[in-house]
């Protein structure tokens, strides 16, 4: 360790990793470190040993749970849009060769006491309870409006400046009930709440453009994809891409310090007696305690079921994020 490098990296997070592989790439000497003895970080996906150790360090977990290696946890859990940024940088960088993903079969939403599927096709469409038949008609034409909007070409623009109006006026214009209004804002353009009704309404086609792109993309059954392992895959396929380049790594690594010259400047990093020297660190904010301000927290609750939610029996594990 005790050597100098041009970038040091503290955390393996997936903007961590993804720097790290960049700039191996690009040639820098790359050392990078972690305090955990695993991958990930804050992105990991854990195992039942490493979930329990995690959150309660002085037990064991169940015996009836079975195997440990049974188990990947996301700390952070959340689907990717099949046609998102995150899969063209996977693309891009060539770190699909790592990787092996599934398709999500269904997404769905609770609506009126009920849960739907969102509808993929168009026999799905007509189907689906979400609208009424005469909603469905005006819906379509939305869609069609969004399908074929470019950004560039003023002709697909039917007269509107997106940057102008709002979502609420978009979808008054084309006469949408405020139960299409919610089906469309949170199944497929993905907002948690309704201000985005009283913003420019560019930002929510391009969603819903997303969305449909995403759906067309594997021709599954929802827009999704996810790592067959878990998302901790994400950060780990780019640290093998820094170490095939070079990039030298280091786990389980207690007590990163980040050293600083004369004029304020990090100039290293010091672990159990060693220093390695560097031109520049990278690392996440908890690591550097003093040089950050918390402004604001996620309350996340991890949930092992011993049996199916009514009605739904699709998942083994419940993530609540407040």
């Amino acid at each position: 360790m005790d050597e100098e490098y041009d970038v040091i990296i503290l955390g393996t997070g997936l903007k961590e990793c993804i720097l790290s592989g960049l700039l191996s790439v690009d040639r820098l000497k790359v050392l990078h470190m972690d305090r955990n003895d695993y991958y990930g970080g804050e992105s990991a996906s854990l195992n039942l040993n490493q979930l329990w150790k995690k959150f309660r360090s002085s037990s064991s977990p169940p015996t009836h749970l079975g195997s440990s290696r049974d188990y990947n946890v996301d700390m952070s859990p959340k689907f990717m849009m099949a046609n998102g940024a995150l899969v063209r940088v996977l693309i891009h960088t060539d770190v699909t060769k790592y990787l092996y993903f599934k398709a999500v079969d269904g997404s769905y939403v609770y609506n009126k006491g009920k849960i739907h599927k969102v509808p993929t096709t168009d026999m799905e469409a007509l189907k689906s309870p979400l609208m009424g038949i005469f909603e469905k008609r005006r819906a379509r034409k939305f869609f069609i409006y969004v399908q074929e909007y470019l950004e560039t070409d003023p002709k697909t623009h039917d007269g509107l400046d997106l940057t102008r109006i709002t979502a609420k006026e978009l979808f008054t214009k084309y006469g949408l009930d405020d139960n299409t209004v919610d089906f469309i804002g949170h199944a497929l353009a993905l907002y948690r709440d309704d201000h985005y009704l009283c913003e420019p309404a560019l930002e929510t086609v391009k969603r819903i453009k997303l969305c449909a792109e995403s759906l067309a993309r594997f021709q599954g059954g929802s827009p999704y994809i996810y790592p067959l392992y878990g998302l901790g895959e994400l950060p780990q396929a780019f640290s093998r891409l820094s170490a095939v380049y070079g990039g030298t790594y280091m786990l389980n690594k207690p007590d990163c310090k980040v050293t600083f010259d004369e004029e304020g400047k990090a100039n290293g990093v010091t672990s159990e007696g060693e220093t390695a020297r560097c031109k520049k660190v990278v690392c996440d904010p908890s690591y550097l305690p003093n040089k950050v301000k918390k402004i604001g927290k996620v309350s996340q609750a991890i949930c092992s079921m011993s049996h199916p939610i009514l009605h739904l029996i699709i998942f083994s594990f419940i993530f609540i994020v407040a």
